[in-house]
């Protein structure tokens, strides 16, 4: 064994462990039957794949997907111009534009969404100043629905966006620009013809590291969705804790990471071309 194999082995070993073993038992599961009292019985079936393509609960992964690819896409347009601003900065204002990305991770997820909860809360701040200018509004309906999710997971994954392509702007050769100036080009055709086409695998990288956790989020849509927005990460979760149905919600996690795979594979091969 020669001695770069020596010291893979241990990450050998933790990737069978922790990560091959457990989806390989969540897999099985997942055509086992539940329990009269919520155990589970091993006997062979495929229900639970039959009842993830039923009318209501492939309503929810599609609004799943529909959420998750919004979040990309909003994630996408604010995080090329925020990189753009980052990169063409001064050295020093720089270093705050990276600071201030870098903010998020010092704080724990849950505080962040809670912050934004209490912030459009009854009593907080948003609400106090509607109160003030007259605006009428729901205050309930104001600080649970659908906007407030997509916002929450917009502001949550911007960074992941962003710090990749900034790394991708940092290297881009912008006497590029000034030659597509100088040869008549317009902005738009500078942006879709000279910039984006250099930046290709960090916007690949970027859309990767930001629809794959928006698709299983399920803290964000449970606090600032409510019990009416249902997503694909709420129901796994429900499944596995409240319904104690853990043959259905291991069919769930199964369909969903095939779809990821599915994803990641088709963007690999996509990130070859480019190459």
């Amino acid at each position: 064994m020669r001695l770069r194999d020596f010291f893979l082995l241990p990450a050998l070993l933790w990737f069978l462990v922790f990560i091959l073993a457990p989806l390989m038992i969540v897999v099985g599961v997942s055509f086992a039957t539940r329990g009269t009292y919520g155990g589970i019985e091993w006997l062979f079936a495929f229900e639970n794949y039959l009842r993830v393509f039923s009318e209501t609960y492939a309503g929810i992964l599609f609004e799943s997907l529909k959420l998750a690819s919004l979040t990309t896409f909003l994630c996408l347009v604010l995080g090329i111009l925020i990189s753009w601003a980052m990169a063409t900065a001064d050295s020093s204002v720089r270093r705050l534009y990276v600071l201030a990305m870098a903010l998020p991770f010092l704080t724990n997820l849950v505080i962040r969404v809670y912050a934004i909860r209490v912030f459009v809360g009854v009593d907080g701040p948003l609400q106090l100043f509607l109160q003030f200018l007259g605006v009428p509004f729901d205050p309930f309906s104001l600080t649970q629905n659908k906007f407030l999710v997509l916002y929450g997971m917009v502001t949550t994954y911007l960074p992941f966006m962003v710090l990749p392509l900034y790394g991708a702007f940092e290297k881009f050769d912008f006497n590029l620009v000034e030659a597509a100036q100088d040869l008549g080009a317009g902005s738009w055709k500078i942006l879709f013809s000279v910039i984006l086409p250099n930046l290709k695998k960090a916007l690949w990288s970027g859309a990767l590291l930001v629809f794959i956790p928006s698709l299983g989020e399920y803290v964000i849509p449970d606090l600032l969705g409510g019990a009416k927005n249902m997503l694909y990460g709420n129901l796994i979760t429900e499944q596995f804790l409240k319904s104690r149905d853990w043959p259905f919600g291991s069919a769930l996690s199964v369909v969903m990471m095939v779809i990821l795979v599915g994803l990641v594979f088709v963007m690999q091969r996509r990130r070859g071309k480019v190459s």
